[in-house]
């Protein structure tokens, strides 16, 4: 078990180097470093796109390009949960906890804080106007291209990912401007480029929402400008929602009771980030998809096959995670967040099987994954010289099947971001 989203005890961010116990680390891959951007390929369109990304969708019917403060409202169907106002500061956690599995913590002896609407609308608008971004979406029975769709004998443009981001906005802005995908100002720059973020975007680092705020922004600008910039829900975007509409409600585990936002606070949650999280980033965030398919990629947040168990396809999977987060209750909430945590399900001898049942259900040759550190995959996080952690780009391993891309930002690794496809 790492650190990462676990329940013995708290994380402690910003803290530096820490004694980790040792894994059952079995590193059969080997490192690529990604080259910098060189243009559009000419290769042509492999595979169609699957991903219900009704995030993206949303983005690029309501949110304004222009830099204006225009309201963005939430369809009917959106869930009606709002951030809370949570008095006090976050209490840093000392001491060590017991590490195995089964452990949860239990539930603070506080008051649950009251929920609060931070949803607001310029004043003196009834009805602020929102931009459209392109053509009417397509019949959902269509065959699915980027959005737009390519001319005639026009490939698409290149193809990115983006591992865990975890707070870390300066880190995030420096890689992407390092690949040519926005200009110094921070805007998009990559014309007709597609780019995936792999999920965690909040907690342990500085600034989770600046973080959610630039993706959103780059979502509109990348549309608008031909290309494409999706994301997926990760775990961390469950513990934070879950956080922000339960609060300190009890949740039935398997250790005993617990609460979402205890288990949040544990794993690095950021209180200024719950204090600042908006009605249109919970509306974005709840419809992130948790799995979707890209020239022959299947991207997915954790290293797990418990995807397996919300449906036999990408729709029916992202469908049953959204009617989750919209209708279900804490418990059901709490059991997706609890499943989407497991890890390392593609390492070791039984690694290429596990990728094999993925990709044979949902489709694609190989799976491109975030969640887990590479340094607890390959071993690093154990050197003896007190140095950060060596991550030269993405991890490919698994027969080649698996690339993993949370470069350990969090533990003094890297933020990657690595174009598709790496060999």
């Amino acid at each position: 078990m790492t650190p990462e989203d676990r329940f013995p005890g708290p994380e402690h961010p910003d803290s530096g180097p820490r004694h980790q116990p040792d894994l059952d680390v079995l590193p059969y891959g080997t490192y690529y470093e990604p080259e910098p951007a060189t243009g559009y390929p000419g290769t042509p369109y492999e595979a169609e796109t699957y991903s219900g990304y009704g995030g993206a969708r949303y983005l690029e019917q309501h949110w304004p390009a222009d830099g204006q403060d225009h309201t963005v409202h939430a369809p009917e169907n959106a869930p009606l949960f709002s951030p809370q106002d949570h008095a006090g500061s976050h209490q840093d956690h000392a001491g060590s906890h017991q590490d195995h599995p089964g452990y949860e913590p239990t539930l603070p002896d506080q008051q649950s804080p009251a929920h609060q609407d931070h949803a607001h609308q310029a004043p003196g608008r009834d009805d602020p106007p929102t931009i459209e971004l392109g053509p009417p979406l397509p019949d959902p029975s269509a065959p699915s291209y980027p959005y737009p769709a390519p001319g005639p004998g026009e490939p698409p443009g290149p193809l990115y990912v983006v591992g865990d981001v975890h707070g870390y906005l300066e880190e995030l802005r420096a890689e992407l401007r390092h690949q040519g995908l926005i200009d110094a100002e921070g805007h998009w720059s990559a014309g007709r480029s597609r780019i995936w973020f792999l999920g965690d975007f909040t907690d342990r680092g500085p600034d989770g929402i600046g973080v959610i705020d630039l993706v959103m922004q780059l979502a509109a600008e990348a549309a608008a400008a031909g290309g494409y910039c999706r994301a997926l829900m990760g775990n961390h975007e469950l513990l934070f929602l879950g956080a922000a509409r339960y609060g300190d409600e009890p949740v039935q585990s398997t250790a005993g009771t617990a609460s979402f936002l205890a288990a949040w606070r544990l794993n690095g949650g950021q209180q200024h980030d719950l204090d600042r999280l908006e009605g249109h980033h919970i509306s974005w965030l709840s419809r992130l998809p948790a799995i979707a398919l890209e020239d022959g990629h299947l991207l997915l947040h954790s290293d797990t096959t418990a995807y397996l168990e919300y449906g036999e396809s990408i729709p029916d999977v992202n469908d049953a995670v959204h009617s989750l987060l919209a209708d279900e209750g804490v418990d059901e909430w709490w059991d997706c967040f609890r499943r989407f945590t497991k890890r390392f399900a593609f390492r070791g001898d039984a690694g290429p099987t596990a990728v094999h049942e993925l990709l044979d259900t949902y489709g694609g040759t190989r799976i491109v994954h975030g969640h887990s550190p590479i340094p607890y995959l390959t071993g690093a996080v154990h050197a003896d010289d007190g140095q950060p952690p060596h991550i030269p780009g993405p991890y490919v391993y698994a027969d080649d099947l698996a690339v993993a891309m949370d470069g350990g930002v969090t533990m003094e690794g890297r933020l990657l971001v690595a174009r598709l496809p790496v060999n």
